[in-house]
């Protein structure tokens, strides 16, 4: 019986086009899970503002239908263009980063000045608003450092080996847009730091340039947490927040009540009672919690496994990958992901402090869900290019309309006396 099963598993992943559906399959479920989960977790509040239950869920959906549109646009268009791009966008986000220290450092000063302070609450300046929409740049900066760093590291090839080579100009500029993000954001801090390592490493840097970037990278993000009363409070509140049940250990309190109420099966979907106003955030950054009180462990592990799924299928399309820039960007989303998921899921269990990052495809955020369907989308292209998806794609031939329509042809697959591939393995294999 197993390995009937398990050759069954293993014909359908053997089918040329298994990255492409696994990927748009889970993804699609995230989504939808996450856009249910919304509605649930913000129909008394918006009732309440608004008189009507539908007003948020309504404004997230709008931000799905325009992530959707990003996703369509990301899958056409060819790495070249990701290359092209990756340069202006990192500068853009680089901007935008500064503009948000400004505007944190003067919310601080006219909050000093005024002899106010911030209420227990964290003061930093996380959007910029545009008239009635409001977006989030360091979600923007995770893209544009991705694309930047996977661009430079394929430049360098072999000479990833050599720490000069590679700490000019690629570490003071990553160094730098990590310190502009981090002093207002230390969870997309964190998460662009493990995407920038896991870049690193996919690409082959020796361990010994790895091991100095991870002990500077913990160093920073010591100083920028003492740096902020609130962030260290986090961090003292977090073994015990009990002790701080009427301060900073009541988020996590209402947190770990709302996993408990949930038991297996969940009280029911829309069913919360932490929702009514007991639990802070619960339609961002602890939209876990509800997930478990509303649809209990097991609605939990179909969240686990579904990121399982998608992760496993970054990781394949990587490694499949017959270029090494497509190759090294799959990596690092799916590294980008992960990280965000396990953060975030980790803080809400209570196995790491919270550092007040969304869930990626569920949490409530238009900017966030904008780019994260982006960067699946340009996941997607790139599993439609794998070599055994493209020769069956080709092979095919689909009428204009549907190319028109969905995507066009991925490029042909590279040829063995291509000299491409042999820089891949340079810059891809492991070197300690």
């Amino acid at each position: 019986m197993r390995s009937g099963f398990t050759e069954l598993l293993r014909g359908l992943l053997d089918r040329p086009l298994a990255s492409y559906y696994l990927l748009l399959s889970s993804s699609a479920l995230l989504l939808t899970i996450g856009l249910v989960m919304v509605f649930s977790a913000t129909m008394v509040e918006s009732y309440e503002a608004t008189g009507d239950p539908f007003a948020v869920i309504l404004q997230q959906v709008v931000w799905a239908v325009v992530g959707l549109v990003c996703f369509w646009v990301a899958q056409r268009l060819p790495s070249r263009t990701y290359r092209a791009v990756s340069r202006p966008l990192l500068v853009v986000a680089i901007l935008l980063g500064l503009v948000l220290v400004v505007m944190s450092i003067r919310q601080k000063q006219a909050e000093a000045a005024g002899g106010e302070g911030s209420g227990g609450l964290a003061t930093d300046q996380l959007w910029i608003d545009l008239g009635p929409f409001q977006f989030q740049p360091a979600e923007i900066a995770k893209f544009a450092l991705l694309l930047w760093a996977a661009d430079a590291l394929v430049r360098l090839g072999p000479r990833i080996a050599s720490w000069r080579e590679l700490a000019i100009p690629m570490f003071p500029i990553a160094g730098l847009l990590m310190i502009i993000i981090g002093y207002a954001d230390l969870g997309t801090m964190l998460i662009i730091l493990a995407m920038f390592l896991g870049l690193l490493w996919a690409s082959g840097v020796p361990l010994r340039i790895l091991g100095v970037l991870v002990a500077m990278g913990l160093l920073g993000s010591a100083v920028l947490i003492a740096f902020e009363g609130y962030r260290m409070q986090r961090i003292i509140s977090f073994a015990r927040p009990e002790d701080f049940a009427d301060s900073w250990g009541y988020q996590a309190i209402q947190g770990y009540y709302a996993i408990a109420d949930g038991g297996w099966f969940g009280v029911g979907l829309g069913e919360s009672r932490q929702k009514w106003d007991w639990l802070p955030n619960g339609h961002n950054d602890f939209i876990f919690a509800l997930i478990a009180e509303e649809l209990g462990v097991v609605g939990c592990l179909v969240i686990l496994a579904l990121f399982a799924v998608l992760v496993y299928t970054g990781f394949r399309i990587a490694r499949r990958s017959d270029d090494p820039f497509r190759a090294l960007v799959a990596a690092g989303v799916t590294i980008w992901i992960a990280g965000q998921a396990f953060i975030n899921i980790g803080g809400v269990l209570g196995l790491i402090p919270m550092t007040g990052v969304p869930l990626p495809f569920i949490s409530d955020g238009g900017t966030a869900l904008v780019v994260i369907l982006a960067a699946v989308g340009m996941l997607a292209g790139f599993a439609r290019a794998e070599p055994d998806a493209a020769t069956a794609l080709r092979a095919r031939n689909p009428s204009r309309l549907v190319r028109l329509l969905w995507a066009p042809l991925p490029p042909a697959p590279r040829s063995e006396s291509d000299p491409e591939p042999s820089t891949k393995k340079k810059t891809t294999t492991r070197k300690t």
